[in-house]
């Protein structure tokens, strides 16, 4: 009878166990789905890790994970931040996705677009963002707008970026988590990993993607003196720089011992890039000549049009997909195919997305039909205009030729330092390069004349916040537009700005979202300073190897004045404001906003912050 009994009882859990491998449940399904950890370093170029062979630097955990791991040795992304983050968010260009500039309202991603957040949550995973986003401050432009459930990241494309919290230093500071201001504790490259960590241990049975994009090693260059001493006194180096890249080494050895002791080691798509070519690791002359530094043998830097201006690190790890095991790839491949890639081997529905710009790397990983990439051409450019200009800095890639700015033409098997323009000995190969610039350029320049526009009066959205940071065409006190084609000199961009008063002015492309009565709050300070408009601040100690912040100007303001929708309001500026309110009637629709402050001697400059809330209906 016992014998029966157990007999029937194994019998019993067989057929179970095979109804179950054959009918699995939803969370079954969902546990199997692999998990997806994205990690991106800020000016981090090819040359800044040992395992590319720089002698003096310190990037054991990254060398570890380079030995483990497939990597694409001819991988590109933009060669500034932003750009390089809207093409990975989309897989499309950035210049299509309204992206070509770091600042000047250039470098809100186009609301209209779906990211790779938004197709990871489509897809039932949880999705996290944390470190440096760069892609808008204002809604619908922040990662929690854009498909993040959780996100946690300072402002502007640094810390000490003018949307960024106040007086932020990369220690103890105060950063956004899904657009709330919190406290924390500890250095800023430990924090997005201590943040990352947290969100992967969530016990949930439902996949993640984490993206974690650290602004290390970006400037201002702090980091504690303990990373700074190993690299004193190294000729050719900057050691606050190497030392901000080991300090994120530390972190990266840490991620990967918390999949090991946690068992997601395995079934982790684990991938590793950065945003564009080193910001400090070298530097060249006019001819192209290395001065210091090491650049793995290529020319350019960050913002180079120049091969070590946007060539860069990408490994994958993926062991329970084979992905891995030390293995070089040499074709031609970008940021723009990390999303196609995912949804291939993830079999994503992708229908909620706009068509991709790159290609699935599938087969490159896979080792499988390697021969259909040699006819590929991609393009990449530095542009940081307010609109962009045909040929400008710009890169034309087909295996190893590169047309730069149109004339000249390298081969990087024979040049790899870009040294010798052999245009004139291959004409044929220019001509073939320049047609396809030019039906690229062709399919993306009707888009080059669209704005991206806060969005004012969205229900649920009780106040937006505007910053200089976005203002387009700027111009100074004499009402003269920068004429230097960068885009930066009259575009209080970084809080140094703020603190000396620049006195310019620009405008924010907006959209009324519905008719209503709304208040705009001009500050010349932020609102988490609580400082009047015309008062000065006193001067900010340096930390870390950096530099003192000056002391914040006294400026004599006298009167505010708001321009929107034909509307024009003035209003008289006490000494103790903090802050001037404008309450006014709108109907939907686009719209510019000029907000301005005026004092004595013609002082003129724009509110560096406004506020703006719904009052009324």
């Amino acid at each position: 009878m016992v014998r029966t009994t157990t007999r029937s009882l194994v019998l019993s859990m067989l057929l179970c166990w095979v109804f179950q491998a054959c009918n699995p449940t939803p969370e079954t399904v969902e546990a199997e789905r692999p998990n997806v950890i994205i990690i991106m370093t800020d000016d981090q170029g090819y040359g800044d890790l040992a395992c590319h062979g720089n002698p003096h630097i310190q990037t054991p955990n990254l060398d570890a994970l380079w030995q483990q791991s497939i990597r694409l040795t001819n991988f590109h992304v933009g060669t500034t931040c932003s750009p390089t983050r809207a093409s990975l968010m989309t897989g499309r260009y950035c210049n299509r996705v309204g992206v070509w500039h770091t600042i000047a309202g250039r470098s809100q991603l186009d609301a209209r677009e779906n990211t790779m957040a938004g197709l990871f949550s489509d897809n039932g995973y949880r999705t996290g963002m944390f470190g440096k986003w760069h892609l808008g401050d204002s809604y619908p432009f922040r990662p929690h707008d854009r498909g993040f459930d959780e996100a946690v990241y300072h402002g502007g494309g640094g810390i000490w970026q003018q949307p960024d919290y106040w007086d932020n230093d990369y220690f103890d500071d105060t950063y956004f988590r899904n657009g709330v201001p919190e406290k924390f504790s500890g250095y800023c490259t430990d924090v997005w990993f201590d943040e990352t960590l947290n969100f992967i241990s969530d016990q949930s049975s439902r996949p993640f993607f984490a993206y974690l994009a650290t602004n290390a090693p970006h400037g201002p260059f702090h980091v504690d003196s303990s990373y700074i001493k190993p690299y004193l006194g190294i000729e050719g180096i900057h050691p606050n720089f190497n030392g901000m890249i080991t300090n994120f080494d530390d972190n990266m050895g840490r991620l990967t011992d918390s999949l090991r002791n946690w068992d997601l080691e395995q079934n982790t798509i684990l991938i590793f890039l950065t945003d564009n070519g080193t910001a400090r690791g070298a530097s060249f002359d006019a001819d192209g000549q290395l001065q210091r530094g090491f650049n793995a043998g290529m020319r350019g830097i960050k913002g180079s049009q120049y091969e070590g201006g946007h060539r860069v690190p990408c490994f994958w790890r993926w062991p329970a997909g084979k992905l891995e095991g030390g293995k070089d790839i040499d074709a031609l491949t970008a940021h723009l195919d990390l999303l196609p890639t995912l949804v291939e081997l993830l079999q994503l529905d992708n229908s909620s997305s706009m068509s991709s710009d790159g290609q699935s790397l599938v087969s490159l990983l896979r080792g499988e039909n390697t021969n259909s990439w040699s006819d590929r051409i991609l393009i990449t450019d530095t542009q940081r205009e307010e609109h962009p200009v045909k040929w400008k800095k710009s890169a034309v890639m087909k295996n190893s030729w590169r047309l730069i700015d149109r004339e000249q033409l390298y081969n990087l098997e024979r040049d790899p330092q870009q040294l010798q323009n052999i245009a004139s000995e291959n004409q044929e190969i220019v001509l073939e390069l320049q047609e396809a610039y030019e039906s690229w350029w062709q399919e993306l320049e009707p888009s080059f004349s669209d704005f991206t526009r806060a969005v004012i009066g969205q229900p649920g959205i009780e106040e937006v916040v505007l910053y200089s940071h976005d203002w387009h065409e700027a111009e100074n006190n004499l009402g003269e537009p920068n004429l230097g084609g960068e885009g930066t000199h009259y575009t209080p961009w970084n809080q140094t700005h703020i603190r000396n008063g620049l006195l310019v002015n620009g405008y924010w492309t907006v959209e009324i979202e519905r008719r209503g009565t709304y208040n705009f709050g001009l500050r010349r300070w932020p609102v988490e300073l609580n400082q009047p408009i015309t008062s000065s601040i006193p001067e900010k100690e340096a930390v870390h190897g950096g530099n003192p912040l000056v002391e914040g100007k006294q400026i004599a303001i006298s009167k505010a004045r708001i321009e929107i929708a034909g509307e024009v309001m003035e209003k008289h500026v006490p000494a103790d404001a903090h802050q001037i309110d404008f309450q006014i009637q709108l109907e939907a629709g686009p719209s510019q906003l000029k907000a301005t402050f005026e004092g004595e001697n013609n002082i003129r400059l724009g509110a560096y912050y406004v506020y703006v809330t719904q009052v009324a209906d």
